[in-house]
């Protein structure tokens, strides 16, 4: 019996899970999201064409595929309608390829009101929301008031819906000064709904382990990074959802038993965008490099992210968390130009030196760095391991030792093409 594999961030997000996906999926019938919402921006590159992935799973563009949105995951009906007429102008057969859950939680357009009332109440101690509704929809879920994808084919899907509305405009009313208007955005959300009928709606848990039973390989793509996860995370600077593997046992309904390759996917430096603890993070040029090099925008926020040097100690709780098997390492071309390059591999808490992630990470943590050599070399032509710089190779060899996981994949940028394994 075949188990299903999975695919996370490491760090904060934003590490190029899109492009891995893309690699990996030859070697799967079925690609499953099975958290977060379209807060998500998986960007895939091929040839001259680029595409970003909000909701639907990486494996959309392979022939034969089949892509399930999970229970776990959140929809806004305008953006996957959105999302799905683009492909499907691409001539991808849409409607075939893909299967949406039952229980996945719809985003009303009062959400992101909700969202964006609750963030500009917060003023200085806002937590960098994507305002999309992912919060308030997730809090709806746990509140037991939600609506879900089993809803919209209901006789009464109107009447609950403007049920859950009255709520929202309700609560809305608690924020003072708050203005809002969803009368254009609700007509365009409804269209959505009646697009997206034209789709499968499943009972993904019973699928999905119908799909294990008859061994169809299976990968569950995950969507953030594991240092967002609403437990394990830098808390409250986090998402909504369990982003860490976990998450893929409540997300698609998999027992833990049947997990399982675990592909951790991280940068060779680290990047966040918006609020939250960032130890290593670079204010100087070196931090200004990195992210022109990189191009590190956000995919679907389009803000710039906050650059810096690779942190081993958060990156060492991920692959703990995650009980990671194989490590992939993205974007290592962006630091080809640097004489030095340096690894945070402890924090200096009140003159202490921990080799753990802490509780909190204050102000006055320091990283502790380890450095080495640049490579000084462009890497990106390089297609084996063995032809790699002594230097870079140096700089790998150290993160699997002190992570204890091997590094199976190694990106030299952002093309197919551009990936060595290992």
């Amino acid at each position: 019996m075949k188990k299903v594999d999975v695919v996370l961030g490491l760090q904060w997000g934003d590490e190029g899970k899109g492009k891995v996906v893309d690699v990996l999926t030859p070697n799967y019938t079925v690609v499953a999201r099975f958290q977060g919402g379209p807060n998500a921006g998986h960007s895939l590159h091929f040839g001259d064409k680029s595409f970003v992935l909000r909701t639907v799973p990486s494996g959309i563009f392979r022939d034969g595929s089949i892509n399930v949105i999970g229970n776990g995951v959140v929809v806004d009906p305008v953006s996957l309608t959105e999302e799905l007429k683009n492909i499907a102008a691409q001539g991808i057969p849409v409607k075939e390829k893909l299967l949406i859950s039952k229980k996945a939680h719809i985003i009303l357009p009062t959400h992101r009101m909700l969202d964006a009332a609750s963030e500009a109440a917060k003023g200085k101690s806002k937590i960098g929301s994507t305002l999309k509704g992912i919060g308030p929809t997730y809090m709806d879920k746990t509140g037991r008031n939600g609506l879900r994808f089993g809803d919209v084919i209901s006789k009464d899907f109107i009447e609950r819906y403007n049920r859950l509305k009255s709520k929202h405009v309700e609560m809305l009313s608690q924020y003072k000064g708050f203005e809002y208007d969803v009368t254009e955005y609700e007509q365009t959300w409804l269209e959505g709904i009646e697009y997206l009928r034209g789709f499968k709606f499943i009972d993904s848990e019973q699928v999905v382990n119908d799909f294990i039973n008859d061994d169809v390989a299976i990968l569950a793509e995950g969507a953030q990074g594991s240092l967002l996860d609403v437990d394990f995370g830098t808390y409250p600077f986090v998402t909504s959802s369990n982003t860490v593997c976990a998450g893929v046992c409540t997300g698609l309904g998999v027992a833990p038993t049947k997990i399982g390759d675990v592909y951790g996917i991280f940068k060779a430096y680290c990047t966040r965008v918006g609020s939250g603890p960032f130890p290593t993070e670079l204010f100087d040029e070196t931090g200004k490099e990195l992210g022109r090099i990189g191009h590190e925008f956000g995919a679907v926020t389009g803000r710039p992210r906050r650059c810096g040097w690779l942190d081993l100690v958060a990156l060492k709780y991920a692959v703990m968390v995650d009980g990671v098997t194989q490590l992939i390492m993205m974007k290592s071309d962006v630091m080809n130009d640097f004489d030095t390059i340096k690894v945070a591999t402890g924090y200096k808490i009140n003159g202490e030196v921990v080799n753990h992630f802490p509780y909190e990470l204050t102000d006055d943590l320091e990283p502790v760095y380890t450095e080495f050599k640049g490579w000084k070399c462009d890497i990106c032509k390089v297609r084996r391991y063995e032809d790699f710089p002594a230097e870079f190779k140096e700089y790998v060899e150290f993160i699997e030792k002190e992570t204890g996981c091997p590094i199976k994949i190694i990106s030299v940028g952002p093309d197919r093409e551009e990936t060595i394994i290992r």
